[in-house]
């Protein structure tokens, strides 16, 4: 199921739909580099480009940590 979901960068509030599975990738992968959500959120916004949402760069951020992580297993 795709859910809203909002945090706060570089002192605003924005918001973002994600599917559960997506969500969950991202909290494991925050924890995994012990940093917080929002500081992970942050910095693939950061990083994404101009004339992507952010949505579809956290997608894409799960997608190329979990292909990462299969290409080192």
């Amino acid at each position: 199921m795709i859910r809203k979901h909002s945090a706060t960068l570089h002192g605003h509030r924005t918001s973002f739909s994600l599917e559960d599975e997506f969500w969950t990738e991202l909290k494991a992968i925050a924890a995994s580099r012990c940093m917080p959500l929002a500081a992970l959120i942050s910095e693939i916004d950061d990083g994404r480009t101009p004339d992507s949402n952010l949505s579809s760069a956290l997608r894409l951020h799960v997608l190329a940590w979990l292909k990462s992580s299969v290409a080192s297993a």
